[in-house]
């Protein structure tokens, strides 16, 4: 079987090195792959787009699983060009979280960048909800390693187009050799809304930063992170305006196979968190732990990988940093701290298989107040089952998400014992992490529980200081 292995990724150009896990330990089993070219990589990366915000059927065993609003026959284009993670996750329900995470292959958690800024501060306000939010960071270290930085001291050239929001610093600063700078939701001129000028323009840019790469040689990393769509909010936006993203996927599409560098072309499209508001069949949206907020599209095209094929594999943001590492052939071992690991074995296996990673669970840890009435919570996801813990109340909600993905049958009082096994799991991940915590509000000014939280549920909390701010504007 090895040899036969061995002798597929001969014909598909393909070398085997010795893949090496986060904290440089050799891994035992899924070797690394290479490409005998070095790859380029493009990341399409959607802002607030749920599980079923386009046309592609996310989940070949659940109709439902598609959008029926409008079509997008770009992501579509895509999706049968490539591999369809129905298990798709993202690394928090926000945006500058998800990012970062992103960027470095680490959690929000462990980054301490759990929650949006936008520069205004709470902190001369008394805390009145039950439970104190932590004050997250909203500036990504510039010590982090990202995988701009990673991919180009393998010799790549590295751009970031389009929406940034992990801080104030200039992306130039991480490894990215082109940009639009440290742009939040406003874009480059802060505006209250950006496109369509900017989703035209930062496509635009990408074309032509790959054009210039492939004249001269260079392999390329492309990440375009696009802006929120308004007109997704607005019952009469014309089908122009909700097929924005999808016609700048296409013309993506267009120029690769126009310059000719399909079959050596990597291609991502995913999202920050899930769509605000309603992500029917899910239950939730942005700023909530449930599968609305945090399931999302997870498309990857590129050599070797089955076309229109499904995977039930869970795969997060954070796993993308190691696979590109070792799709480019990185040898030095990844930065300490890296949760994600590498897709290889499940994109060269049809969609079967696991990545390994340091951990077994994926956590989403959000000690905020936003869009959800149970208020600050975490989750962990481990097997089939994922257990949320609400902090107002301690309640622990334990669901089968292999079953049950609009979460609706809670079986805490079923299965204590699986409650107890994925609650130590959780408290054991998050002290590892040196994860900020929330805690019951002592005052006695306590009038406020996260249900009777207007609008946004404001101020990720009302905690304030360092990061912390009104979820206006600039949030995501």
């Amino acid at each position: 079987m090895k040899k036969l292995f061995v002798a597929l990724l001969a014909v598909l150009g393909l070398t085997i090195g010795a893949m090496q896990l986060p904290g440089g330990s050799p891994a035992a089993a899924a070797p690394e792959v290479t490409a005998a070219t070095p790859p380029n990589f493009i990341v399409i990366y959607a802002e607030a787009a749920g599980w079923v915000s386009s046309s592609v059927q996310m989940d070949d065993r659940m109709p439902t699983s598609r959008g029926t609003g409008h079509r997008t026959p770009n992501i579509e284009k895509l999706a049968n060009a490539g591999m369809r993670f129905s298990d798709g996750y993202a690394a928090s329900p926000r945006c500058t979280p998800s990012r970062a995470a992103l960027f470095t292959g680490r959690s929000p958690a462990a980054l301490h960048m759990t929650f949006v800024g936008t520069g205004e501060s709470a902190s001369d306000r008394p805390v009145t909800t039950r439970v104190v939010p932590v004050n997250a960071s909203t500036e990504l270290p510039v010590e982090e390693t990202t995988i701009g930085g990673l991919l180009k001291r393998r010799g790549y050239a590295t751009a970031h187009f389009g929406k940034w929001h992990v801080g104030h610093i200039d992306p130039s600063r991480y490894g990215f050799d082109e940009s639009d700078g440290p742009t939040s939701n406003g874009g480059p001129e802060n505006v209250a809304n950006p496109n369509p000028k900017q989703a035209l323009a930062m496509t635009a840019k990408g074309i032509s930063f790959m054009e210039r790469q492939i004249k001269a040689h260079k392999p390329f990393y492309l990440q375009m992170s696009h802006y929120p769509n308004s007109a997704l909010k607005n019952p009469n936006a014309s089908e122009e305006e909700l097929s924005l993203l999808d016609n700048t996927i296409g013309q993506i599409l267009d120029a690769v196979d126009r310059l000719g560098v399909r079959g050596n072309t990597f291609i991502v499209y995913t999202s920050d968190h899930g769509g605000q508001g309603k992500n029917l069949p899910l239950t939730g949206g942005k700023g909530s732990v449930w599968e609305g907020g945090i399931r999302v599209p997870f498309l990857v095209s590129g050599p070797s990988i089955k076309a229109g094929s499904v995977s039930h594999v869970r795969v997060t943001g954070m796993d993308l940093f190691p696979t590109f590492a070792a799709l480019a052939g990185v040898t030095e071992a990844l930065p300490k701290g890296v949760e994600g690991g590498s897709l290889l074995p499940v994109l060269t296996s049809g969609g079967t298989g696991t990545v390994q990673r340091p951990r077994e669970e994926f956590v989403v840890h959000f000690p905020h107040y936003d869009k959800d009435a149970q208020g600050p919570a975490s989750a962990i996801l481990l097997g089939n089952y994922k257990l949320t813990r609400v902090y107002e109340t301690g309640q622990l909600k334990l669901f089968d998400v292999s079953k049950d993905v609009v979460e609706h049958n809670d079986l805490a009082k079923q299965m204590p014992e699986k409650v107890a096994e994925l609650d130590a799991r959780l408290t054991a991940y998050l002290t590892a992490v040196n994860a900020q915590m929330p805690t019951l509000n002592s005052a006695a000014n306590v009038t406020t529980d996260a249900s009777s939280l207007p609008g946004d549920r404001k101020a990720g909390g009302m905690g304030g200081g360092k990061g912390g701010g009104m979820a206006g504007k600039s949030g995501g």
